[in-house]
């Protein structure tokens, strides 16, 4: 069973082990009895975490539920950022060769081990 954390309006923060059908529901303060809802507990590093950095995280999560498609006004932009810096010059050329003599494929599928 998980640990869950409840908040007394009294006495403060404690916590408890509850199922998870029990989840929602309030638990009774260890001191006065009294049911106490249910808080969820942010870690201090998320609080303290720069807004940047927040961002990012909520978009990583916002982005693994909806993803984004392009659009024909992203792809020109796509374009014109290839042509400007280069990055992209290797995307042409779909073989290549290491100095120690092993295949690479810069562009094809770079997750998977060349043989």
């Amino acid at each position: 069973m998980p640990v869950y954390d409840y908040k007394c309006e009294d006495h403060g923060n404690f916590y408890e082990l509850a199922s998870l059908d029990d989840h929602a529901l309030p638990a009774a303060c260890p001191e006065c009895g009294k049911l106490s809802p249910r808080i969820i507990v942010i870690a201090p590093v998320v609080l303290d975490m720069a807004p940047v950095k927040r961002k990012a995280h909520q978009t990583n999560e916002r982005a693994q539920h909806e993803p984004a498609f392009s659009t024909t006004d992203q792809r020109e932009k796509d374009k014109a950022h290839a042509a400007s810096c280069g990055c992209q010059s290797m995307s042409n050329r779909k073989l290549m060769y290491t100095p120690e003599g092993n295949k690479m494929f810069p562009s094809m599928r770079p997750w998977m081990i060349s043989h």
